[in-house]
């Protein structure tokens, strides 16, 4: 493991209680300051593979490696390992009878102790960041989906994790407002924040990635720099997978 790696998968398998392999002996690495993306059809693993991360699933056999030490070892440790690798869900989770400031401040405060009035004063900075700040006392109901999603990326980023996970967080969003979310993503990656991110926004991928991995079948099939995975995909299978995203024009 380099010096530099902040994460190193080893040989990571996972099954299901019907036997239906999700994992098939997955391995890679990552850099500090890196952003990778996972592209691939769906129910090829990838999401399952973010949640093995944050320790939300367990799995079969292999190592996981954050800064050299398996989290797998002490299950009693999930807590502390999710204030390192934040989670964002498609869903959002944020709890609807809270504020959105309440909901960006429970956890800092609850989990790391940390005193209220500091707490709101970096909520209160972040979601300025992400034009929110003027819904800081809003409810979710009250927010669009586009909102809520920068809450809930705001809600992770106040844990000061070291590695941020973002699982589809787009696929919830009505056209419109993707573009919003996208956008704090990129400036995330332009701060320098450790990115692994699922997504099937192919434009988004290529513009955000250090680096694309390709799953299918619960197996890392390919994994190259964006410009040559779009441009010059080395798998069929790949080839097969871009493909559809070129759509020809249909007569009527």
């Amino acid at each position: 493991m380099k010096e530099s790696s902040i994460l190193q998968i080893n040989h990571l398998k996972k099954s299901y209680e019907d036997g239906l392999a999700v994992l098939k002996d997955v391995s890679f690495s990552m850099e500090k300051g890196e952003v990778v993306v996972i592209v691939g059809p769906s129910g090829c693993g990838k999401s399952t593979f973010l949640r093995c991360l944050n320790l939300l699933e367990s799995v079969d056999s292999g190592e996981i490696l954050l800064n050299g030490k398996d989290i797998l070892k002490d299950r009693k440790e999930a807590y502390a390992v999710r204030q390192k690798i934040g989670m964002v869900f498609q869903s959002y989770e944020l709890f609807p009878h809270m504020t959105i400031l309440e909901n960006v401040v429970l956890a800092p405060c609850l989990v790391q102790k940390r005193e209220k009035a500091q707490a709101v004063l970096e909520a209160e900075k972040l979601l300025e960041r992400v034009g929110l700040l003027e819904k800081r006392d809003a409810y979710p109901r009250q927010l669009s989906g586009g909102q809520k999603q920068r809450a809930a990326i705001v809600r992770s980023l106040i844990m000061h994790p070291e590695l941020l996970l973002l699982d589809e967080i787009t696929a919830a969003l009505d056209p419109e407002m993707v573009r919003e979310v996208l956008q704090v993503v990129l400036e995330l990656a332009r701060d320098g924040m450790t990115m692994l991110i699922v997504t099937h926004e192919m434009e988004f991928a290529r513009a955000v990635a250090d680096r694309v991995i390709f799953m299918d079948g619960g197996c890392i099939v390919e994994e190259n720099a964006p410009e040559e995975f779009f441009q010059y995909p080395k798998s069929e299978r790949a080839k097969q997978f871009l493909n559809t995203f070129h759509y020809e024009a249909l007569e009527i």
